[in-house]
């Protein structure tokens, strides 16, 4: 037996009803994060469409997950096909081991990506290619 997969998010959301049962639930504060949501079921209109949805709390399931959402007030809960939940992390980036070049190596590739920009430079790095490997 799986475990379920519950999250919970609280805050302030924003519903967008992108199309046949598919909504966006977008949060700026406290942090930015984006919820899609696809197979609402028809009662999810009546709880999504109001102006400020909030304290959203989302359990995975076998094939289908329920969210608890407040809206108006009310705690609801509705069953969907599936949610997927984006959390942007701003220093993603930073933190992992990523290759740096030197001088050298940044003239190259910027001569490299100057020749490609003219008309038929690709074709004229191709040539290039194909007679510096023939040499060695």
């Amino acid at each position: 037996m799986k475990p379920k997969m519950r999250r919970n998010f609280p805050g302030t959301f924003v519903a967008r009803d992108l199309d046949r049962g598919t909504w966006r639930l977008s949060r700026r504060e406290p942090a930015p994060l984006d919820i899609l949501l696809k197979g609402a079921q028809s009662g999810a209109s009546d709880a999504l469409r109001q102006p400020l949805v909030s304290d959203i709390e989302l359990e995975w399931q076998d094939g289908a997950v329920l969210m608890s959402v407040t809206s108006m007030q009310r705690r609801t809960s509705i069953k969907l096909r599936s949610a997927i939940v984006h959390q942007p992390l701003a220093c993603l980036y930073d933190v992992l081991p990523l290759a740096e070049f030197d001088s050298r190596a940044r003239r190259f590739w910027g001569r490299v990506f100057a020749l490609v920009r003219i008309p038929g430079g690709r074709y004229l790095l191709g040539v290039l290619a194909r007679r510096s490997r023939g040499r060695r």
